[in-house]
């Protein structure tokens, strides 16, 4: 965080919106940029929080936001009267930067699993989006229905691993992960490429070979 950010956040935090605007006002236009781009930088890598990542996913996918922490990410509804439609945002970012820097794969996972969880999601057959960033850069969306066969087959197989005797209190899985091979071939996915293909080559040594040959396709000239 350079020193001009870190003057900001203090200030926001602990002096009044008058303070702040005021030292806001003095900077230069540059400043400003530097430090919209510096707390951005932070927040689309942060690993501990994926709201704005989250927030892309859902918003560039045609759903409204959920400001609530419980619920669904986001949602929609198509015409008044119409029931509402919801999906679950899961993305994935991979840092360059770090010391054995991982691969996007295409997957995601659910935290604190659960059978209940899962009856409630197969109900209400929320609107997947699996997304990648890289840095921070969006690559890509892929949108699905959860009541994929093969994806919820995965999330099944997990929990009957993890929790052979169904419910019990204080148990869940930790992590139900899912592939890309768990949604690949479903017939309703539509997926959004965010790069073209030379830019998906620069960035190839960031993706396993199987999702970069799968949006290698799809991604516009």
């Amino acid at each position: 965080m350079n020193k001009e950010l870190a003057e900001i956040v203090k200030l926001y935090a602990t002096s009044s919106h008058k303070s702040l605007r005021a030292t806001v006002l003095e900077k230069s236009k540059d400043n400003i940029i530097a430090i919209l781009m510096d707390l951005l930088t932070l927040y689309f890598n942060d690993k501990n929080s994926s709201t704005l990542r989250q927030f892309l996913l859902v918003t560039l996918s045609g759903y409204e936001m959920n400001a609530e922490k419980i619920g669904y990410n986001g949602y929609r509804q198509m015409s008044i009267g119409a029931p509402m439609s919801y999906c679950e945002a899961k993305p994935k970012n991979v840092n360059t930067n770090d010391k054995r820097p991982k691969k996007l794969d295409g997957g995601g996972n659910f935290t604190d699993y659960t059978w209940a969880r899962l009856k409630k999601d197969l109900k209400a057959n929320p609107i997947m989006l699996a997304g990648g960033f890289i840095d921070g850069k969006l690559i890509y969306i892929c949108e699905f229905p959860f009541k994929t066969k093969s994806f919820t087959n995965r999330l099944t197989e997990q929990l009957k691993r993890h929790l052979p005797n169904g419910y019990e209190s204080g148990r869940f899985l930790r992590s139900a992960s899912f592939g890309l091979k768990n949604y690949k071939d479903c017939p309703k996915l539509k997926t959004q490429v965010f790069v073209n293909k030379k830019e998906l080559d620069d960035l190839k040594k960031s993706l396993t070979k199987q999702l970069f040959d799968f949006l290698y396709n799809k991604a516009p000239k």
